[in-house]
């Protein structure tokens, strides 16, 4: 009884590690690969395939996977000193984001593409702002970015890696070149303050001259135009006195010529006309002959002859 119960035992003991070793070994053949990742099947340390995300079965204790994060991953990056272009020296940070697109080269072409990117990352930033002043380095980082991306993709490309994009997260010049970059921008400031000022100064004195000549201009036209109108007013009143005389002088005539007088009338009209003369102020009047040679009476003169004398 003693001996088939310790066979019993040993049986099972040997069922229980028959069980831990199936389980152990069905554990090893079915995997899981999640989504974003890659898994890289190696069968005795050599590549053999690699899987989409999934369920994977392989080999007991001959193939092992090894899973491959496919997503873009940021990689902040330490700071570090940096000597520009004029000798100043700058403290630089930058964050590189990296995504594996061929998960055999990246395994398989560095050892540590984390460790190697870094230290690639460090060497671009000395080599691109290393050719750039300070100036240069402060106002262009988009081309610092383009410029460190460009030389590490140089190198990536071979390990299945994409360089998706480098962010400079900062360029901290040393104090005393804060300082003196503060006053620079001051200095800048005001001097575009008195330029401003000047210009505005300089632009108000050409409205102010633009409008005097403009109303300069204005006033001469309205004289000319007001002497145009008055030379028109007055040629338009002689010509009309003078065509009212025309009219008056042709009225008379035809009234004469109509009326046929005779020396008689002739003489009677000088002498009223003489007679008009004589009430006047005038101290002298004048006689035409041929008025004397038709008067044949001397009386009909006498009574002008008494109010004025006669040359």
């Amino acid at each position: 009884m003693i001996a088939l119960s310790q066979l019993t035992i040993g049986a099972l003991v040997v069922a229980g590690l028959i069980v831990v070793i199936l389980l152990f070994m069905l554990r090893k053949m079915v995997n899981i690969v999640q989504q974003g990742e890659v898994g890289v099947v190696k069968r005795l340390g050599e590549y053999r395939k690699t899987h989409e995300p999934g369920l994977v079965i392989i080999g007991p204790f001959i193939d092992s996977l090894q899973r491959v994060d496919m997503r873009e991953i940021p990689v902040p990056g330490d700071r570090q000193e940096v000597i520009t272009k004029d000798n100043v020296v700058v403290t630089v940070n930058a964050t590189i984001f990296t995504q594996i697109v061929d998960a055999k080269q990246a395994l398989f072409s560095v050892a540590n593409f984390g460790i190697a990117i870094d230290a690639l990352a460090r060497t671009a930033l000395r080599s691109v702002i290393g050719t750039l002043s300070l100036d240069e380095a402060l106002s262009e980082r988009e081309r610092i970015n383009t410029d460190v991306q460009s030389q590490m993709e140089a190198v990536t490309d071979k390990w299945g890696i994409r360089i998706a994009r480098i962010e400079i997260v900062e360029i901290s010049p040393p104090p005393k070149i804060l300082e003196a970059l503060a006053l620079q921008k001051q200095a800048d400031q005001e001097k575009r303050a008195k330029i401003l000022q000047s210009e505005g100064a300089q632009q108000s004195a050409i409205n102010i001259a633009d409008g005097a000549a403009k109303a300069a201009i204005r006033s001469a036209e309205g004289e000319r135009e007001s002497a145009i109108l008055r030379a028109e007013g007055n040629r338009q009143a002689s010509i009309l006195e003078a065509e009212g005389r025309a009219q008056a002088i042709a009225s008379v005539y035809n009234a004469i010529r109509t009326a046929n007088p005779d020396p008689s009338l002739i003489a009677i009209l000088q002498l009223d006309t003489l007679s008009k003369f004589a009430e006047s102020a005038n101290t002298k009047i004048v006689v035409p002959f041929e008025s004397a040679a038709l008067l044949g009476a001397a009386q009909a003169l006498r009574s002008v002859m008494d109010a004025a004398p006669v040359i």
